[in-house]
């Protein structure tokens, strides 16, 4: 296991320092022995294959001390794989975690939100990163609530939680569920789908894989 330095950007105003968890003491308590990093990132933006790991660009700028050349070499030595991955940061989430934007499905291919509403310089730039990483995709409807706070999830379906057996959807009560789920039962054809509504958790700003934690064993 590889302990980051959990200090982002968007937790740096007092009000939310008190959200920054202890980690060494958690660690402790639950007897995992980690390799520690003076590295700054999330596990939300850490999108791993067998061989490859996806990030979102903003990895950069929390690490400035470090040229871009000797942060990807310490990234490919701690994830110990031969291809990273980064794609541009979607800035309507404030956080910059790739697991909102683009999934793994096998090491060949990825789930990503179809960005229609979005820029289309941002769309572009997006696949092609994919494209230039010699990796397929397959687009899942992406609809952001209007009716939602600037920080909401609402609409997010790829923040999914993915299980040996199991995919725990995120739902919204929105016209766009019955779509999501049907790419998600065409793409993961022999595991259990099951669905949760999550509007309350979504207002906080993440879903399913960003309260939960999977551990290889």
């Amino acid at each position: 296991f590889v302990q980051f330095t959990y200090n982002p950007d968007y937790l740096k105003p007092k009000k939310y320092r008190n959200t920054i968890s202890d980690v060494d003491s958690i660690c402790n308590e639950i007897n995992l022995k980690t390799i520690k990093s003076s590295l700054i990132v999330d596990g939300g933006n850490v999108i791993r294959a067998t061989d490859k790991v996806i990030m979102c660009d903003k990895v950069f700028r929390e690490n400035r001390n470090l040229t871009e050349k000797a942060l990807i070499k310490e990234l490919k030595n701690l994830f110990e794989v031969d291809q990273l991955i980064f794609v541009p940061w979607d800035l309507n989430d404030f956080t910059g975690h790739a697991d909102g934007m683009v999934r793994f499905i096998d090491s060949n291919t990825v789930l990503i939100n179809d960005y229609e509403e979005e820029k289309e310089a941002f769309q572009l730039c997006f696949r092609m990163s994919l494209q230039n990483a010699g990796l397929d995709w397959i687009e899942l409807p992406y609809r952001p609530s209007i009716e939602a706070s600037i920080d909401s999830a609402r609409g997010n379906y790829m923040n999914y939680l993915e299980m040996e057996q199991a995919i725990i959807v995120p739902i919204f009560n929105l016209e766009s569920d019955i779509d999501a789920l049907k790419v998600l039962h065409q793409v993961f054809k022999g595991k259990t789908i099951k669905t949760i509504e999550c509007n309350k958790l979504a207002d906080e700003g993440g879903i399913l894989n960003c309260i939960s934690w999977n551990i290889y064993k």
